[in-house]
């Protein structure tokens, strides 16, 4: 069985290897990176939301 860690999609499977019915995990690095990037582009949607409302609000 190959560990999530490091798996690499461009290896062949060995042929006599049944696959998994469930998922795999998916790395611990790759979670951490969406989790940051779904923070920064929230942070980085609420500062234009907030620079539009301010401009907006000077009419």
């Amino acid at each position: 069985m190959y560990d999530s860690e490091h798996y690499d999609p461009l290896t062949p499977r060995p042929s006599g290897e049944v696959r998994d019915t469930h998922e795999r995990k998916m790395p611990r690095g790759v979670v951490i990176r969406l989790i940051a990037y779904l923070v920064a582009g929230h942070v980085v949607a609420a500062f234009l939301y907030i620079l539009f409302a301010v401009a907006g609000g000077n009419q």
